[in-house]
This record gives structure tokens, C-alpha cells and sequence, in this order.
């Protein structure tokens, strides 16, 4: 049986998972947000919050 989970619970798992997987293959960004879309069963708005999340924090701060 499958455990339901708040979508926020699974927002921060992706980005657990996300984090893991650029450490361990060295895919880009825009891949593993694909693929942890699809894995985490993510909304379009979840996607745009990953993708704006890791690009911001790849920015060079001044």
C-alpha cells in the first residue's frame, strides 16, 4: 500500500535527491530536475521551485 505524503515532503526529498546524484554523476541541473520530476511525481510549480532553487544557488554571489 502506498504511503501519501504532504507534496512539500516530497519537494524536499527532490532536492535531497537531487543534491545526491549531482555529487555522485555529475549530471546537470536541468537532467536530475527532469528526472526527479517524474520519479517524485511532481507538479509544474514543484519543477519551477527546484529549477529556480539550484540555479540561484550556483550563482556566484558578488
Amino acid at each position: 500500500m502506498a504511503t501519501i505524503m504532504p507534496q512539500g515532503e516530497l519537494t524536499r526529498r527532490a532536492v535531497k535527491w537531487i543534491d545526491e546524484q549531482r555529487g555522485l554523476t555529475g549530471k546537470p541541473f536541468a537532467a536530475l530536475i527532469d528526472q526527479a520530476a517524474m520519479q517524485f511525481n511532481l507538479s509544474p510549480r514543484d519543477t519551477e521551485f527546484l529549477t529556480s532553487f539550484f540555479t540561484e544557488r550556483e550563482e556566484p554571489r558578488p
